[in-house]
């Protein structure tokens, strides 16, 4: 294979030009052409294609957000857009595709590979961790360092005032980020979508840690479950304790990459990369048990995320 091409798409995550680039040298090494593509599938269909070369990628493995820039594009999920895609890899002779994104990304680069035979290998890169073939995904080590840091700081000012503070993070259907950041912080309760709660249940925790000697609680709230502004109205009804609510926001997605994170994208574009100069695609990469493994993509947007419930377990039985 001597050309190939390289895209961001959908949420952008910490790690992404730091894969960007570990695709674009390993490419290099290999004897290949490599080109970027701007803006997701929306620049394949629109044809910003650019050439990229060792100085290209100079600089960027410290930065979040992502060099090639990102968007959703639904035209992807239209014959006519997938038909454009498909022409311009043509035009500039790209045999092979990369990936990185989440699951929205890998079923692009699926259908790319079932419908037109583009081998495309998928790099999992988003922050919310919800794909269920690899232990963990680009971006979500640092976004939940993010997180933490700031419910540290939450956490100062709402022991100083004696508040409830109700702190809401990303995750949309899956809650690693809150079970995350809310084990390491320290933080008396979380709230998930794979689990339901009860409020007068949250309640009675709260009024059990105060009386236990506490004079601060955090509650870390999953995105997909609610708001942080509806949660803490919800809860103020309930209790006499002052609520404080926080949405953490789009913060986490941004920010320089742990070194978990960087360590994860040059392992992550390297293995795409190989597989492309061994003449492979229709596959993804990931991380297993701490060691890099590859799987076929049909597979991998096919599994179901399980939710870690032993963790949530031990949260129940430190965090009080």
């Amino acid at each position: 294979m001597k050309k190939i091409g390289l895209l961001t798409s959908g949420g952008d995550a910490p790690g992404m030009n730091a894969a960007i680039r570990a695709v674009v040298r390993s490419g290099l090494y290999f004897g290949m052409e490599v080109y970027g593509i701007e803006r997701g599938y929306a620049g394949l269909i629109e044809d910003n294609v650019v050439s990229m070369e060792m100085r290209s990628v100079s600089n960027i493995v410290q930065f979040g957000g992502t060099k090639l820039r990102t968007a959703r594009c639904m035209e992807m999920l239209t014959k006519e857009g997938k038909d454009k895609a498909v022409a311009t890899l043509e035009k500039h002779g790209i045999e092979g595709l990369v990936v990185i994104g989440g699951d929205g990304s890998f079923r692009g680069a699926r259908a790319l590979t079932e419908e037109y035979g583009v081998p495309t290998i998928g790099i999992p890169g988003t922050i919310d961790n919800d794909l269920a073939y690899t232990d963990y995904t680009l971006g979500f080590d640092t976004a939940v360092n993010t997180c933490l840091d700031i419910i540290n700081k939450l956490r100062d000012t709402m022991t100083s005032h004696e508040r409830v503070s109700v702190v809401e993070v990303m995750g949309r259907h899956c809650g690693d980020i809150a079970l995350y950041s809310g084990i390491a912080s320290g933080a008396e309760i979380i709230v998930v979508p794979e689990i339901k709660f009860d409020m007068e249940e949250i309640v009675a925790k709260i009024n059990s840690s105060r009386a236990n000697g506490k004079h601060s609680n955090i509650i870390v709230v999953a995105e997909g479950v609610m708001g942080a502004d509806e949660f803490g109205k919800k809860l103020q009804e309930l209790t006499p304790y002052s609520v404080r609510p926080t949405c953490i926001g789009h913060v986490q997605r941004g920010g320089s990459p742990t070194m978990a994170d960087r360590m994860l994208a040059a392992q992550f574009g390297n293995k795409a990369v190989r597989l492309l100069n061994e003449g492979i695609g229709n596959r993804v990469v990931g991380i297993r048990d701490n060691k890099i493994i590859e799987m076929d993509i049909i597979e991998a947007v096919s599994m179901k995320k399980e939710f870690n419930y032993e963790l949530y377990e031990t949260l129940q039985m430190i965090s009080m």
